[in-house]
């Protein structure tokens, strides 16, 4: 039986290279809101419309939105909907799968634009809740495909926190894009598929009781012996040469016979 061998224990340049990494993928979530609170801030400040960055389907002029749609935002209370799934998937994707987030996030970004700019409702739709659904089913989807810990868990997580956007994909509310939600999952899975094996595996950890196997046995233990390798503990002795033997029992009263005849009156 062959078992694959565990990975050592992370060091202390692992460790630290991890702790490297949490801070790149915090700094880079913080970067994506704070560009769409900058542009929404201008905006609002300078009297831009928003619905002038949108995406315009199926015209020429709506194509500048597949870019600027998702910094856009039509209230306050549409960019705060949308800051803290984006910054919190994000930072879960950069930190995650930094290699596959790294083509995942534009792909998402402009092919969710181009899905609204083909199929979606003659309007101006504006919003980062494409990238945000598209975040979602990316790290949803890729977690199902790799089975590692860290995918299951991270997972596990955003479908606890934001699977209620199973539900936002279809149309619900007649001012709501469901067209860019749909495809920005759409997005988000089809990125997951093609760019699942980008990352490399987090190390196994190695538990006590394999180093313990490891070092006292070897895999020869855990196969069965072959019969003839198993010890005889008792041996028959040959038959004799007459054939058949008889065992004799001793001539006398069994004990029932001797109990019965005790009863009987004297």
């Amino acid at each position: 039986m062959d078992i694959a061998p565990a990975v050592p224990e992370p060091t202390r340049t692992a460790a630290a290279n991890d702790r490297i990494r949490l801070h790149h993928a915090i700094a880079g979530s913080l970067i994506l809101v704070a560009g769409i609170w900058i542009v929404w801030l201008a905006g609002w400040l300078l009297g831009w419309p928003p619905g002038d960055f949108g995406v315009l389907p199926r015209r020429i002029e709506g194509l500048v939105g597949i870019a600027l749609a998702p910094l856009a935002h039509g209230s306050f209370e549409h960019l705060m909907s949308n800051t803290l799934p984006l910054g919190l998937l994000g930072c879960l994707a950069l930190y995650a799968y930094p290699l596959a987030t790294r083509w995942a996030l534009p792909a998402i970004w402009f092919g969710s634009g181009l899905g609204v700019w083909l199929f979606a409702r003659d309007s101006s739709h504006i919003g980062a809740s494409g990238l945000t659904h598209g975040l979602m089913f990316f790290l949803f989807a890729i977690g199902l495909l790799r089975r590692d810990r860290l995918a299951i868990v991270i997972a596990m997580t955003v479908f606890l926190l934001y699977g209620g956007m199973l539900l936002t994909i279809l149309p619900r509310e007649e001012h709501i894009s469901f067209e860019s939600h749909m495809a920005g999952a759409a997005m988000g899975v089809l990125a997951a598929i093609v760019l699942r094996r980008r990352d490399p595996e987090p190390p196994r950890k190695r538990y006590s009781w394999e180093e313990e196997s490891a070092e006292d046995a070897g895999d020869d233990e855990l196969e069965l012996p072959r019969p003839d390798q198993v010890p005889v503990l008792w041996k028959r002795s040959p038959p004799p040469a007459g054939g058949a033997r008889v065992i004799a029992f001793p001539a006398g009263r069994s004990r029932v016979a001797d109990d019965y005849a005790d009863d009987e009156p004297r």
